[in-house]
């Protein structure tokens, strides 16, 4: 079962396509902020999210809970409640392994930076300049109609469309009709939730390997022209062919290489260890007002081997090594003495990198910057400059505040992330307790 086909089911209006968006909005609380110095004396120990976290597993609507929040280059402070699975004994903290879905893609989209800074690409390269198959692509003339019904691209796919969903490329778990039938029959779905099918459910075809994927991928129309519509697509992995073509290495092992062995990320998997199991929170679908396991740790489809690196919604890791990632992004691209990227990288990586003639509105995004696989600030009330972020299909969420010098992250399993508001608002309970003010929610189910 993998996270497209989830977002597909028809089970009520929480188990919409916008349930694996994985964005966080953090809006004018933000603006209003006092200096940071003076923050972290009001924060103390976030008793507003706190509140929110403890009564989250009291009520049971989920079994565990975890934030992590650091200033600058300090020790984060944890925040969390809970254990791995519901009534277990073996509690959550920051060695916990979560699924982490979409908070791929900005690890995804920073590798892609790296091979910018290399020189091995650049940013408006056209894609078929490194797989030719997607040279003269067509495009649907209706977004969810006929896929027979085509015209001519205007322009070539790029690595910058690419890196902020511009590219026209379709994804399950939002295109429609039948495009969305040609990309299951293809395989064209990576993402991973159970090892059993769910009732109500479209299964797709097996993902294939991923120059495979490519070569499918290639054959199908685009959605809409390239760098006109900012439309969630599955282009980051697309970024993960790109990676290890042009490096020869796969995505795991480039990341390996070149950010998580030199940040010491050691708790971050595409694979996870039969070993680690124990440390594999479970997840579930809330449903009814019960928790319905679909992927317990034990026996989770993440002990299986991908068909490969998703650079989508792969990595399953612990909050402590997340950190580390938002903590090199606060030191563009430094974390302790070891530099990954150079600054200039990292703060491009973290701007605004959308096309001028990409369209946001009506969007996920709608008066938002993207940049390298996360909503990036543009220095207005409602995106406030330095901040970059992006969350996960099972609840995650994680951002950094350049400006401020802040980062955080926040961590439980259930899946779609909007059968609750603690994504969506996770950002907005970090910044009451830093301006004294009351949390805007305590945890009550979303309608």
């Amino acid at each position: 079962m993998t996270t497209e086909q989830f977002a597909t089911s028809s089970h009520g209006s929480q188990f919409s396509r916008r349930s694996v968006l994985g964005g966080i909005g953090i809006g004018a609380f933000m603006a209003a902020m006092p200096s940071m110095a003076v923050a972290r004396e009001m924060a103390a120990s976030f008793p507003g999210l706190t509140k929110v976290i403890n009564q989250y597993v009291a009520e049971k609507k989920v079994a565990g809970m975890l934030a992590m929040i650091g200033f600058g280059q300090a020790a984060p402070q944890v925040i969390s409640a809970g254990s791995l699975k519901l009534g277990g004994d073996k509690l959550v903290d920051g060695n916990t392994l979560w699924r982490m879905y979409s908070q791929t893609k900005p690890v995804t989209g920073m590798a892609t930076m790296m091979l910018i800074e290399d020189g091995l690409i650049t940013m408006d390269q056209p894609l078929s300049d490194i797989f030719p198959d997607f040279a003269d692509m067509q495009v649907l003339t209706e977004p969810e109609g006929p896929i027979e019904n085509t015209v001519a691209a205007k322009g070539p796919i790029t690595i910058r469309q690419l890196l902020t969903h511009t590219a026209g490329l379709g994804y399950t778990i939002i295109s429609k009709g039948p495009i969305q039938k040609a990309y299951l029959d293809a395989g064209l779905t990576p993402g991973r939730v159970s090892r059993s099918p769910l009732p109500g459910f479209d299964r797709s075809a097996p993902t294939p390997d991923i120059m495979t994927f490519m070569q499918r991928l290639a054959t199908m129309p685009l959605v809409y022209q390239p760098g006109t519509k900012w439309s969630y697509s599955l282009s980051h992995d697309v970024l993960s062919a790109v990676i290890e073509k042009v490096t020869g290495k796969p995505l795991d092992e480039f990341l390996q290489e070149r950010m998580f062995g030199p940040l010491g990320m050691n708790d971050m998997f595409y694979h996870v260890p039969a070993a680690r199991a124990a440390d594999l929170a479970d997840n579930y679908a809330p449903f009814a007002g019960a928790l319905i396991p679909i992927d317990p740790g034990a026996t989770s489809i993440f002990l299986d081997k991908p068909p490969f690196a998703f650079g989508s919604t792969g990595l399953v890791g612990s909050a402590a090594d997340y950190d580390k990632f938002l903590q090199m992004l606060l030191g563009f691209g430094t974390l302790g003495d070891v530099r990954i990227m150079e600054p200039e990288t990292a703060k491009l990586g973290m701007s605004n990198l959308l096309p001028e003639t990409a369209d946001t509105s009506g969007t996920w995004v709608a008066k938002q910057g993207f940049g390298a696989g996360g909503r990036s600030g543009l220095g207005t009330i409602d995106s406030p400059a330095g901040t970059f972020g992006w969350g996960g299909a099972a609840g995650t969420a994680a951002f950094v505040d350049t400006k401020r010098g802040l980062r955080a992250g926040g961590y439980t399993q259930y899946i779609p992330s909007n059968s609750y508001p603690f994504q969506s608002d996770f950002p907005k309970y970090v910044y009451a307790d830093l301006d004294g003010s009351a949390p805007v929610d305590t945890g009550k189910t979303s309608p």
